[in-house]
């Protein structure tokens, strides 16, 4: 317990020890009572305790009782989650209406075995360290997770098959609930082994329908999609508020937005001229201009609770999920062209070589004069006509780009050509093609000048000793790495592990290889050696961009991250309202393990709705033969992605034929052990599409009589042993 305070309202940290030390649940009475307040005070208490929930630094559990944000009640009721090979058994709360995700516990039973996954209990949770522990109480009646999958008929039943690629079951309906078969719906399991049945709780309607196949991901997900009514109200009562006085006016200089053709939001734009200064020879000038998003969303406020909620926008073929209500993310934050925006501008001096000379923030006016598809501006740069109104304002922006080129290739992050699956859907939502996106020097510009920015973001911050939020992409594993040696040696390609590893590595590693019929086989195999990006308030530097602070700047329209970098900028440079208060620079930690959980989330669901879209795509071509490319290989089977569209199917280990295969570990191939034929992650070859199923996302092959087949190449001796696939990176490239 902490220790009483003399008379008089309690300190916010006080509030927070108490909370955190008292061994029952603390609601507003039992800290009235723990610090002897007088009626008075307890007015000024509930205000205090308002105001804590609002900066971030402490949330409301069931029974009005309160605990620190991210953390949990002292008694609270969960369910088990996983049973891991370990015999660890983890739950969640039951019910988690915070804004960060809801964390896992490790629960301590008295009795091995006696908890399974689905089972509920009243436990008593425990803080340690990074993580939580559970101990339980009392065993409570056992509840069901919903189920989100598709009806259909069969033999006069109503069956559920789930939209999972993993879910194989079917269960028999025993209460539709009024929806008929074709229907998406959500469902609970109702019954006992072995007599499970699925009881309809929501139809969602046609699945196949333009436009449900993000729904089912955003439902399948819990991406939140509906703003609440106080936040919608905000957002159209600060979007009709003045910009401010004090704010420089750049609305003189020729500031382009570029962007894809289909960009919902414009939130940065840019502008470069030669530098004049004879201190700076052949260097630039050049203005990064970002939506000043912190200048209408402040901390507490009902639009950052839901933003806070959300995390970042989530982009599908057919829609956005925006973090913030459309008329800011829109409209008034959105850099448009020909009218006035508050921006924050990122000021930067570049040196001849392309390093960054000086950097400065301010909070401006701005008019952007043209919004410009990248294919335009590629296709005005490349034409480079003199009747063209938009080739002087672009070519110095590639000169200035050809000088930070220069600093990219002396830093030498690290290069993967990774295409992105571009869905074109027609005006009723209808797809038209599948196709990977086009990579253009404009793609590459825009992403330096960002880069650019976010560096001189971090490095602003840190010259303050102001919170920042980084973006962190640690190095690789020494168990990756050498997974990765053990990968190479089997093509040849010596690895060695006592060496510095740098991005540069393994871009060396591609070099060596040359255009290679298993080069992509290599690359992928880079790419899982990688860790995955978070954010956090703790510097490790992001290996990837071989740099050694980097903070999200650039967007803070559809990334929370962003806003908390502006909001530290406006604070610490004394820019004006809408700084970053003292209660979201203590819950730095937490908010970057929300923040990172919640990107992930919006991933997963992007990666299903395209698989969706491209397997609806392809249900058209059922018992073709297609030309694929083997993406992964596990020891029954491997998965294959049609070429040029993609895709993710299986190819049972079972079907390959009456030969026995083994599975290679080191290699990640499958081997004939008559033949010596071999399946490898790259290799390219002719399958039949079996199935597509536009629900699941998922595809399946069958091997075609005759159609080219890998031959096998001499390899080196191998063990062959079992082992789980790594995991992926996301490229970090600008995104709309």
């Amino acid at each position: 317990m902490p220790k009483r305070p003399t008379p008089g309202l309690p300190t916010r940290e006080q509030i927070l020890d108490f909370i955190t030390t008292s061994p029952t649940p603390a609601g507003k009475r039992e800290i009235a009572r723990a610090f002897g307040l007088s009626a008075q005070d307890k007015i000024a208490l509930k205000a205090l305790l308002k105001d804590m929930a609002d900066e971030g630094l402490i949330d409301s559990a069931p029974g009005r009782a309160f605990h620190k944000l991210g953390g949990l009640p002292k008694v609270t009721v969960l369910r088990i989650a996983d049973v891991d090979d370990g015999g660890n058994v983890w739950a969640v709360p039951e019910k988690w209406e915070a804004e960060t995700p809801a964390p896992r516990l490790r629960v301590r039973e008295r009795k091995n075995g006696a908890l399974a996954v689905g089972d509920r209990v009243l436990a008593r949770t425990e803080e340690a360290g990074n993580g939580w522990i559970a101990h339980p109480m009392k065993s409570l009646a056992r509840g069901e997770e919903l189920i989100l999958g598709v009806l259909h008929e069969e033999n006069g039943k109503l069956w559920l098959q789930g939209v999972e690629k993993k879910e194989r079951r079917e269960f028999q309906v025993s209460d539709a609930g009024g929806a008929k078969p074709g229907d998406l719906v959500l469902a609970e399991k109702a019954g006992r082994p072995p007599r499970i049945t699925a009881r309809v709780t929501e139809v969602l309607g046609d699945p196949f329908a333009p436009r449900s196949f993000s729904m089912i991901a955003i439902h399948k997900l819990g991406i939140p999609t509906v703003f609440a009514p106080e936040a919608i109200e905000e957002a159209h009562r600060v979007a009709a508020q003045p910009l401010g006085d004090g704010r420089e006016d750049l609305r003189h200089l020729p500031i382009v937005a570029i962007d894809p053709a289909d960009a919902r939001d414009h939130d940065d734009a840019v502008w470069a001229a030669p530098d004049d200064d004879p201190a700076n020879p052949g260097g630039w000038q050049a203005i990064v201009a970002i939506a000043d998003v912190s200048f209408y969303v402040r901390p507490g406020a009902a639009i950052d609770k839901e933003a806070r909620r959300r995390g970042n926008s989530a982009y599908f073929p057919d829609r956005v999920v925006p973090m913030l209500p459309e008329e800011l993310s829109a409209d008034i934050c959105s850099l448009k062209e020909g009218v006035d925006r508050a921006a924050l501008v990122c000021h930067l001096r570049i040196a001849a070589n392309g390093t960054l000379s000086t950097w400065r923030f301010t909070r401006a006016v701005i008019r952007v004069v043209a919004n410009i598809a990248y294919e335009d501006a590629q296709a005005s740069i490349d034409a480079a006509r003199e009747d063209d109104a938009l080739l002087p304002i672009l070519t110095p922006l590639w000169g200035c780009w050809k000088a930070l080129s220069k600093a990219r290739a002396a830093r030498a992050p690290l290069d993967l050509d990774l295409p992105e699956r571009r869905v074109m859907l027609d005006e009723k939502g209808r797809i038209l093609s599948v196709a990977p996106r086009e990579r253009l020097d404009a793609h590459m510009l825009i992403e330096d000048y960002m880069i650019a920015a976010n560096v001189a973001a971090a490095k602003a911050l840190e010259a303050k000793k102001a919170p920042v939020m980084y973006r962190v992409h640690e190095p690789p594993s020494r168990e990756k790495l050498i997974a990765l040696k053990d990968y190479l040696k089997t093509f040849g390609v010596e690895f060695a592990l006592g060496q510095v590893i740098r991005p540069g590595t393994f871009n060396h590693i591609l070099e060596k290889v040359g255009e290679v019929d298993f080069r992509p086989q290599i690359m992928e195999q880079v790419l899982r050696t990688q860790t995955q990006a978070y954010y956090a308030p703790d510097n490790h530097g992001h290996f990837g961009l071989a740099l050694g602070s980097y903070a999200h700047f650039t967007s803070p329209i559809r990334r929370y991250a962003d806003l908390l970098v502006h909001r530290s900028l406006v604070d610490a440079y004394k820019l004006g309202d809408g700084g970053l208060t003292a209660g979201e620079a203590a819950a730095m930690e937490k908010i970057g393990q929300s923040i990172s959980m919640l990107e992930r989330r919006a991933m997963e669901a992007e990666r299903d709705t395209i698989d969706r879209y491209v397997a609806a795509f392809l249900a058209t071509r059922i018992g073709e033969v297609v030309d694929v490319r083997i993406t992964g290989v596990a020891s029954f089977g491997f998965f294959a992605s049609v070429e040029g569209i993609g895709g993710d199917g299986l190819m049972p280990v079972r079907d390959i034929g009456r030969e026995y295969f083994r599975y290679d570990e080191a290699g990640r191939r499958l081997v004939g052990e008559e033949t010596g034929t071999e399946y490898a992650s790259g290799m390219r070859l002719q399958l039949r599409l079996a199935e597509s199923n536009p629900v699941s996302g998922a595809l399946r092959f069958e091997m075609v009589e005759g159609a080219s087949r890998p031959a096998p190449e001499p390899r080196q001796t191998r063990v062959i042993k079992k082992r789980g696939r790594p995991a992926n990176i996301r490229h970090q490239g600008k995104k709309r």
